[in-house]
């Protein structure tokens, strides 16, 4: 998709990105930004970008020009602009944060003082777009169906309307991302306080006060336009979950699934009419309500912007919407684009032979005191995605990418609630209610009570119920002997190490009965945009058919490991890592892989690596792409944590490379690192190891409170706490993964420094020393930072600096510490 610009007047482009990570937004806009920047770079023009956090792909150096890394608020954004004088300004690609931002500097009169085009979508399509009333009013004046509704500025408003509209209502504050301050009224009491929180959350103090379609299913469209009123659809996609959880807390299947031609097409034209009527140019998402055994619909919103569901409609098809969204911001229309795998223009509309699956990622696991109930207000911080022939198979690799722990879809800890538990967990959506779906099925409860129970279509719970059939017969019937039993649940997604729990048997032993029957997975081309054109594609998803579509190696090759799904203590810091380390293979002359299932981060874009493999990041698919592209090396250190417990199960197949598999359990078992640092005679606090409750308890007696708990192979600091008295240890037990060693020893309150090094086995470069503002006692990830350090002296920096040497020259440290 290389070119010129269309516009002759553009010689340098601002960029706005999205700010920090939060719940509601996650890497998604990191993903949009960089292809944006690269489009633009590739097109001749120079870039300027606006944003604030330091992990992103987006504010490398490599990706821009000039980088600010400023606040994204109006007055530093002017001030840049009056210092750089860009010709345009590109808002779409950085979230709500970006588009709130560029409304303003437009509505205070910055931009058109100091001649710079808004590109893409004009301003007053993102007020008709973002504005609740105008939005509603423009709907009304096209003929297109939406909820009964008011727009309000004030509670007393919203209590007047209530009467007219009936409860329950839904809550919508304007301009706000994730459905921020949102939230579902069944009483008058209960809509003073979600109004008063969403006109709190407005930037311009606006709220929808509508009527609530509980029930109705939700659609949404990601549509491209161009400034010719050309449309496409990039993306069909349906939550399972009804109306009234956020997509972004919702389970999503593309393409749409239970959908009649009809109801399709019916759709599809709705969005068409809705897009040309707002005049939005480039990327966008269209949500629907469609009720329940009908074909009534009502619109329910539209973001005039690329959202979180652009990146998996991008992931899922092949289609780099954000890349094309910036084109069209330039001038070029969607039969100007070219797509380079099949020569083909870009108002060709995908279509998928295969089923992707999306499955949000929550915070329950480290905030397990937390509401876990799921509403219209979005919490989860990240999502992955599971790509198969069936939606089966896709599920199935959803639920293993969340890296959960337990054996999958089917979970053990569920087998002892009692039917009229699992019943009422049915009608109270939150985290859970998948597994609880699936145990209800596995118990053989009624498929249209389930319907009834859970809003999510019967023809889902039936293919739900026919993976808990399948896994039961593997129960009873094991799975030596005739292969057709395991051939028929490999094929329908079923992982080693489920059968082997379902078996009980070893993961080990299913993968060596798998292999001697010569059952293999084989892998298929991510490319829906072509049409299944794989000769020019790069992303690749496992499947067991026959026919295998992915490309034969041809010299060295080496896996780059990615991080998987945004969590609570993992940002996107290590796909920057991953990202930054496939490009540095390609230009040794190497042949880049990398594996990861997140669609949001750039690691997963189809142009960072020669090969990319959405898979769950597990020992099986690990091992399977290893021999697939005959990998001669692993990097397993840019990834994370996730990416660290795969290691030790793989080096059979390929060398790690850097640090290895003896160096990476001897930093991360807490009890092999006591001892070499009572090797090297560094000091540390006085401690025991642990391996149940009881010892922990045991040994903080013997230490003395207060105490540190430190399980071993842990992120961002899962399961550890400082104990003051032996209460504080009830609620922490729980959280602990007790197969490795857990910690225990003195807490000592005093200050934190941190220290990052690059190692080559021989020498060791000390990078930078980081003085924590906060004391001992909070988390690195959670404290503020000060570089350098500002109370320092030179005595303890060299000290440590010493020390930091030794840690990383005795662990034989090959790359990051």
């Amino acid at each position: 998709m290389r070119g010129v610009p269309l516009r002759t007047d553009l010689r340098s482009v601002m960029v706005l990105g999205s700010g920090p990570i939060v719940v509601g937004q996650a890497a998604e806009f990191d993903y949009a930004g960089s292809q944006a920047c690269r489009t633009l770079r590739e097109l001749g023009l120079q870039v300027i970008l606006m944003n604030s956090n330091p992990a992103t792909i987006m504010t490398d150096t490599t990706m821009a020009d000039r980088i600010y890394l400023e606040p994204l608020n109006a007055s530093v954004a002017e001030m840049i602009l009056r210092r750089e004088r860009p010709q345009g300004l590109l808002p779409t690609l950085g979230g709500q944060v970006g588009l709130n931002l560029a409304v303003q500097l437009a509505e205070a009169g910055i931009l058109e003082e100091l001649g710079i085009t808004l590109l893409g979508t004009p301003v007053s399509a993102i007020r008709r777009g973002e504005d609740r009333e105008a939005f509603r009013s423009l709907l009304g004046e096209i003929g297109e169906p939406c909820p009964a509704s008011r727009a309000v500025h004030s509670v007393a408003e919203a209590m007047k309307h209530a009467g007219q509209l009936g409860f329950p209502l839904v809550v919508r504050p304007a301009y706000t991302l994730g459905g921020e301050g949102s939230g579902v009224a069944r009483d008058q009491d209960h809509l003073v306080s979600v109004v008063a929180r969403g006109l709190a959350r407005s930037p311009v103090g606006q709220c929808l006060v509508e009527e609530y379609l509980e029930g109705w299913r939700e659609i949404e469209f990601e549509i491209i336009r161009d400034g010719r009123d050309n449309c496409l659809v990039v993306c069909g996609m349906e939550n399972l979950d009804p109306m009234g959880i956020h997509t972004g807390d919702s389970i999503v299947v593309a393409p749409c699934q239970t959908l009649s031609g009809e109801e399709y097409h019916s759709l599809r034209g709705a969005a068409f009419r809705v897009i040309r009527a707002l005049g939005i140019e480039g990327g966008c998402n269209i949500q629907f309500a469609l009720a329940p055994g009908g074909s009534r619909y009502h619109v329910i919103e539209v973001n005039p912007r690329v959202s979180r569901s652009s990146a998996l409609a991008s992931k899922a098809t092949g289609f780099p919407i954000a890349a094309v969204t910036t084109r069209i911001a330039l001038g070029y229309t969607l039969d100007e684009i070219e797509q380079p795998s099949a020569e083909r223009a870009g108002c060709y509309e995908p279509v998928a032979d295969y089923v992707a699956v999306k499955i949000p990622c929550w915070p329950f696991d480290k905030f397990a005191l937390a509401d876990r109930r799921l509403g219209t207000q979005m919490k989860a911080t990240g999502e992955v995605m599971g790509i198969d022939r069936t939606f089966e198979g896709a599920l199935l690799k959803a639920v293993r990418s969340l890296d959960l722990g337990g054996t999958g879809l089917f979970r053990r800890e569920l087998a002892a609630w009692p039917e009229s538990t699992l019943r009422d967990a049915l009608e109270q959506p939150d985290d859970r209610r998948l597994f609880v779906l699936a145990e209800a099925c596995r118990r053989g409860l009624d498929v249209q009570e389930l319907t009834a129970r859970t809003g999510i279509p019967s023809h889902f719970i039936r293919r739900i119920r026919f993976l808990a059939c399948l896994i039961q017969e593997v129960e009873q019937g094991g799975l030596e002997g005739d292969t057709t039993v395991l051939r028929r649940a490999k094929r329908a997604g079923f992982s080693d190490r489920e059968l082997a729990a379902a078996a009980g048997t070893t993961e080990r032993a299913v993968e060596d009965l798998r292999l001697a029957a010569g059952v293999h997975p084989v892998y298929k081309a991510v490319d829906a945009w072509a049409a299944g054109a794989a000769a020019g594609a790069t992303g690749y998803y496992s499947t067991y058919e026959d026919e295998d579509e992915s490309p034969r190696p041809d010299g060295r090759s080496v896996l780059v490991v990615g991080s998987g799904p945004i969590r609570i203590g993992q940002g996107i810091e290590f796909d920057y890592c991953s990202v930054h380390a496939a490009q540095e293979l390609q230009a040794a002359g190497i042949r880049s892989l990398v594996i990861n299932n997140n669609p949001e981060t750039v690691s997963t874009d189809y142009t960072t690596s020669d090969c990319l493999f959405l898979e769950p990041i597990t020992r099986e698919e690990v091992r399977e792409v290893i021999r697939s592209q005959a990998v001669s090396g692993v990097l397993a250190q840019f990834g994370g944590q996730t990416a660290l417990k795969v290691a030790a199960d793989i080096d059979d197949l390929a060398p790690i490379l850097g640090t290895g598999c003896r160096s990476i359990d001897r930093a991360e078992d807490r009890h092999r690192f006591d001892r070499l640092l009572d090797e090297l005679g560094v000091a540390r606090p006085s401690g025991q190891v642990a391996h149940s409750p009881e010892h922990v308890l045991a040994a903080a007696g013997e230490v003395g409170y207060p105490v540190i708990v430190r399980p071993s192979y842990v992120l961002g600091g899962r399961g550890m706490a400082v104990l003051r008295e032996p209460a504080d240890f009830r609620d922490l037990a729980g959280t602990i993964d007790w197969a490795h060693p857990v910690w225990v020893d003195r807490f000592i309150a005093g200050r934190e420094l941190e220290v990052d090094a690059l190692a080559d086995g021989r020498q060791v470069l000390v990078l930078g020393i980081m003085e924590h503002v906060e004391g001992t006692g909070v988390h690195s990830g959670d404290s503020l930072l000060v570089y350098p350090p500002q109370r320092l002296d030179a005595g303890v920096r060299d000290l440590v600096v010493r020390l930091t040497t030794r840690l990383a020259l005795a662990l034989e440290i090959r790359g990051l510490v």
